[in-house]
């Protein structure tokens, strides 16, 4: 057996499809979904003891480990069950005037630009929508897009720090500094990022941050986590109020650590995630993102080669995801993604505006190997 096919048993992927999708919902370990059955056995054995005393430290434990691997302060971090929430929790807790602009890009992660136009709706502020284009050349034709857009009444930018449908990895730090500069806050969605990229996110100054750890870093659904600059977290609270709202310390924490009673067992998985993942390669962490990145940049390759198409996007905006527009052909995206479904490919196809009306995204982690993608471009031609 080769490496990646060793690396594929310790996950219950079906193996006759090639899973070239971990990007929409990622996929949990055995190990892992072990463990959390054990955490749930520990629980429902002693509901009561293990709630009320043993979840806060369990709670303290996890929120350590994570603050570390995202390169942030263990208080200024809380766990939401995934990164839309994280979203909502600040735009719905956010006061704007009637007047005022939220900005975004059209790349947005859709469930967000939801929450951002509710938000405006609810504060008669006005959603400002930079236009970005993809196929791009350089980051800076982003920064360029996105800052055009500010004006006087420019409040709050929300931003992917990898976009989902496109798959690129915007020039956040860059972004984040001229916003800020402007006095825009910023609100960064980083569903992608954690297990993808190397964060700093004490370095990054952004205002907002919002992850999930069930995508790159694999850890069972339902675990994610908001990023509030210590300045600004008085004023954000959690989707649900309950109990920790009238807590007299360390309330930021204590409102979002008790959400009503909730399954602790996802949160509570995410550092043995992290941990299972990283002993699986030699060099830990850093190497498994090299190993995903080569693998999704050669399979890209090999896509725009078959298809005879150029390069997207430039190799330095891309992590673990890849996505190409797709040739002009009688069948719509749909269309397109049932028929590779019908031949045992998982991936993402997705109407897109010009120039193409189709875009492929396919991704990268350590249980996939090279053949799929082979034997995806050579059924491409095919299904288009």
């Amino acid at each position: 057996m080769t490496e990646s096919e060793d690396l594929a048993a310790l996950w219950s992927l079906d193996p006759t499809v090639a899973f070239l999708n971990h990007g929409s919902f990622g996929a949990c370990p055995k190990a892992v979904l072990k463990y959390q059955s054990e955490l749930r056995r520990m629980l429902e054995r002693e509901p009561v003891q293990f709630m009320l005393r043993r979840l806060p430290e369990l709670l303290a434990r996890e929120r350590a480990f994570v603050a570390e691997f995202v390169g942030a302060e263990p208080d200024d971090l809380v766990f939401v069950a995934n990164a839309t929430a994280g979203v909502n929790a600040v735009l719905r807790s956010l006061r704007f005037e009637p007047g005022d602009q939220v900005l975004t890009t059209d790349h947005a992660y859709a469930a967000c630009r939801n929450v951002l136009d509710y938000a405006a709706r609810q504060n008669g502020c006005e959603v400002v929508v930079a236009r970005v284009p993809f196929p791009l050349s350089s980051p800076d034709e982003v920064t360029r897009a996105v800052v055009a857009c500010v004006t006087p009444r420019t409040r709050l930018a929300l931003l992917d720090h990898v976009t989902s449908v496109t798959g690129l990895v915007l020039p956040i730090q860059q972004l984040v500094g001229e916003l800020e500069a402007r006095g825009v806050r910023t609100l960064i969605d980083g569903a992608h990022a954690p297990g993808m990229l190397e964060l700093r996110l004490s370095e990054l100054g952004a205002s907002y941050y919002a992850a999930n750890f069930h995508k790159w870093g694999c850890s069972p659904k339902g675990a994610g986590m908001l990023w509030v600059r210590r300045e600004l977290q008085d004023d954000v609270v959690p989707p649900v109020i309950s109990h920790g709202y009238t807590a007299r310390e360390a309330r930021f924490r204590a409102q979002f650590d008790w959400q009503g009673t909730v399954d602790p067992t996802p949160v509570l998985s995410i550092g043995h995630a992290l941990r299972f993942l990283g002993d699986r390669v030699s060099g830990g962490w850093p190497e498994l993102r090299r190993r995903n990145r080569e693998l999704v940049l050669w399979a890209r390759g090999l896509l725009c080669r078959r298809l005879g198409i150029g390069s997207p996007a430039p190799d330095s905006m891309i992590g673990s995801l890849g996505s190409v527009p797709l040739p002009a052909s009688k069948r719509t995206a749909r269309e397109v993604y049932e028929a590779l479904v019908a031949r045992r490919f998982e991936v993402l196809v997705q109407p897109w505006p010009t120039p193409a009306d189709r875009i492929l995204r396919i991704s990268a982690h350590l249980y996939n190997s090279p053949d799929e993608y082979e034997r995806l471009a050579d059924v491409l031609p095919e299904v288009l």
